[in-house]
């Protein structure tokens, strides 16, 4: 079980890369903005690989080109360094 994050350190890059905390929990979210649906849902099927071989999986949404993403370890009761790794590795997933 992942431990809840104490250095909050870890953040503030992922909150210069447009993470934002989520109001009312430990958790991020982002919003990621593809050029149409088929690169939306490529990028999710990425992301999930990545989240897979971490154990660590997303709650997210997608419209059309548009997909919402939070972050947060439910075992933990907040944000944790799978969160942190998860965020970065999705970012780089996004360029």
């Amino acid at each position: 079980m992942a431990a809840k994050l104490t250095d909050r350190t870890a953040l503030e890059p992922l909150l210069a890369a447009g993470w934002a905390m989520v109001d009312g929990r430990d958790a991020l979210a982002k919003t990621f903005v593809f050029a149409n649906f088929i690169e939306a849902f490529g990028w999710m099927t990425r992301a999930a690989l990545v989240a897979e071989k971490l154990n660590h999986h997303p709650e997210w949404s997608n419209v059309y080109k548009t997909v919402h993403v939070v972050l947060t370890t439910h075992d933990a009761g907040g944000l944790s360094d799978l969160d942190v790794t998860l965020a970065q590795k999705m970012d780089a997933l996004a360029r």
